[in-house]
């Protein structure tokens, strides 16, 4: 038995959830989704709770059951509110800037680096810090990540894009260490 699968999901106010034709369509303030159903799982929406089960006891019909669980839970919390990860870009001259919907990086290369965001993701730049939204979980989580990679932390002096609560681990230069002999 999948412990989040048997988890009802409560419907909000402000957020409507139907079934159509294989697909979990939520709407709410911010933003509609659609979630896809897969065939061993069903889904039974009923006095502003829906609940979840699985058709057969195969392992992918279970692992579908909490899987679907979550994304629909993850749809009505991002119809109500946005998701938001924060990156700080660290390092001298680093910088960043939004110019419509291209975030302007200077990460010490010989070229400012731009990245475009996808059309459901904001970007907003204060100070060193970087805040990616949107009301699709995945989405703002790929978008972070992508960001991210652009110039990973490096771990000597710490420069470079890292999440607000990512620890770095720091290691000892030369100086540091000595010779030993």
């Amino acid at each position: 038995m999948s412990k989040i699968g048997n988890k009802p999901i409560t419907i909000p106010d402000g957020v409507g959830v139907t079934m159509e034709s294989g697909y979990l369509r939520v709407k709410g303030p911010y933003a509609t989704t659609e979630v896809s159903v897969p065939g061993g799982v069903s889904v039974e929406i009923k006095d502003g709770v829906i609940r979840f089960s699985a058709k057969s006891q195969t392992t992918q019909s279970r692992s579908d059951w909490g899987t679907l669980r979550s994304l629909v839970q993850s749809a009505i919390t991002g119809s109500r509110e946005k998701f938001v990860k924060t990156l700080v870009i660290e390092g001298i001259g680093y910088r960043a800037s939004v110019s419509g919907k291209k975030l302007v990086l200077n990460l010490g290369f010989s070229h400012p680096v731009e990245f475009t965001s996808p059309e459901n993701v904001e970007i907003e730049v204060d100070g060193n810090q970087i805040k990616v939204s949107g009301s699709n979980k995945s989405q703002v989580g790929e978008v972070s990540a992508n960001i991210r990679k652009l110039k990973k932390p490096e771990p000597y002096k710490g420069k470079g894009i890292h999440y607000i609560d990512e620890i770095i681990r720091r290691k000892a230069g030369k100086k540091a260490v000595g010779s030993g002999t």
